[in-house]
């Protein structure tokens, strides 16, 4: 079976930066951060008060309201996120090429902000004030689902949930699909809206985030000083195509994406894996499936969440992979100015690497003031970097252990 070569056609976002790609990337280029004080709960007290909302959004301006209503907002970021990386590709879905596109987005959590409100009801009032939509709603391939049917793809239709790697995971799925011929073109990423009460409470509780209130400098990634990390929602869609589908309808190529490693630590169901060996795995899976050598990377969009053992592991894995070469390619995270997406991250990451390539430009990890040893490679601090940028790796971690690394090449 010949391999298909796969490439990136388009690509739409929604983050705590902007309400597309082109405004969040904005943000990353120049450093500015989409993290704000959250107010929603604080009759709750939580420790964490900052998060990264995408406070503008209104579904309104990507769909119906009606069929809003119906969708959870994890959802609705993917509807729009998908709408929008559909017409940037300028890719035209239609009975003829309908069943050739798939749709593969992910959610770590899905409606959990439905369920919460639902539950409520059925407490004061009975199961019949229950939604009939609340379990459409609710569950995490609805994503997925409202997309296809939104834009008419008829494709293999599916969902990677895989907490904080589900987004990467799906992309990295949706490539396979392609590159063994079972589709021309995928409509992937991930989607999360996990600022909710409930979601506040579990993290809190596991310590998780940052308990910094100053917006401006809680999400800390690589810093001696971090404290956790901070909560954001939002949504990251790309169109990956066949090199001969895109070039035959004449499509402009932003990337290629050319390996894909996905490794289970098999450790435990929060913390990494000691040293990061399983990340280690999943970068190495990366290279081996692409062809790439070490030397060949030039900048790593990293997973780091600003938490002790994320950033410190991630670090070692990355050393113990790259070895000399690790101290010369330069590695951040845009974690730093958006916070963390959870299931979203690694799809909006995966738009930055990309975006990396097209421009030329390593971004920042902004907040770094105190040296931590465990991290001591080239983090970009604090200002952006124009800088040849010809292959980019974009590495998320979820808790149950999963790691994934997506490797992607400016096209030729």
């Amino acid at each position: 079976m010949t391999k298909q070569r796969v490439v990136v056609t388009g690509y739409g976002a929604v983050t705590p930066l902007g309400l597309n790609a082109e405004t969040s990337w904005d943000g990353i280029k120049n450093g500015r951060s989409g993290i704000d004080t959250f107010t929603k709960y604080e009759n709750a007290d939580f420790p964490a008060k900052v998060a990264g909302e995408a406070a503008d959004f209104d579904p309104a301006d990507f769909m119906d309201p009606k069929d809003a209503r119906k969708m959870d907002r994890f959802t609705q970021f993917a509807v729009a996120g998908a709408e929008m990386a559909v017409k940037h590709a300028g890719l035209d879905i239609n009975e003829d090429n309908a069943s050739r596109i798939g749709v593969w987005i992910g959610s770590g959590i899905g409606g959990m902000d439905t369920y919460e409100k639902q539950f409520r009801l059925y407490e004061k009032r009975g199961y019949r004030r229950v939604s009939p939509f609340f379990v459409p709603m609710l569950i995490p391939d609805m994503a997925a689902g409202q997309v296809s049917i939104s834009l008419g793809a008829k494709g293999i239709n599916s969902c990677s949930v895989t907490a904080c790697a589900s987004g990467a995971n799906s992309i990295g799925d949706a490539y396979k699909v392609i590159e063994r011929g079972d589709a021309d073109a995928m409509i992937t990423g991930g989607a999360e809206a996990p600022l909710t009460e409930m979601s506040f409470a579990g993290f809190c509780s596991a310590r998780a985030l940052s308990t910094n209130p100053d917006p401006a400098t809680a999400s800390r990634p690589f810093d001696k000083e971090r404290d956790g990390f901070v909560m954001a929602e939002g949504a990251g869609i790309l169109v990956l195509e066949s090199l001969d589908a895109a070039q035959a309808r004449g499509a402009k190529i932003y990337a290629e994406i050319t390996g894909y490693g996905a490794t289970g630590d098999a450790y435990h169901v929060t913390a990494p894996a000691p040293e990061g060996e399983g990340a280690a795995r999943a970068m190495q899976q990366a290279l081996d499936q692409s062809g790439t050598a070490h030397e060949e990377v030039d900048y790593i969009n990293a997973h780091g969440t600003s938490t002790e053992y994320n950033d410190a592991y991630e670090t070692t894995a990355v050393k113990s992979v790259f070895q000399d070469h690790a101290f010369t390619l330069a590695m951040s995270s845009t974690k730093s100015m958006t916070g963390h997406l959870l299931g979203a991250a690694g799809a909006v990451e995966a738009i930055f690497a990309v975006k990396a390539i097209e421009d030329q430009l390593m971004p920042p990890t902004m907040n770094y003031e105190n040296e931590d040893p465990a991290c001591d490679l080239d983090k970009v601090p604090n200002k952006a970097r124009s800088a040849s940028v010809t292959t980019v790796m974009s590495n998320s971690l979820g808790f149950g252990g999963h790691n994934v690394s997506l490797l992607f090449k400016k096209f030729v």
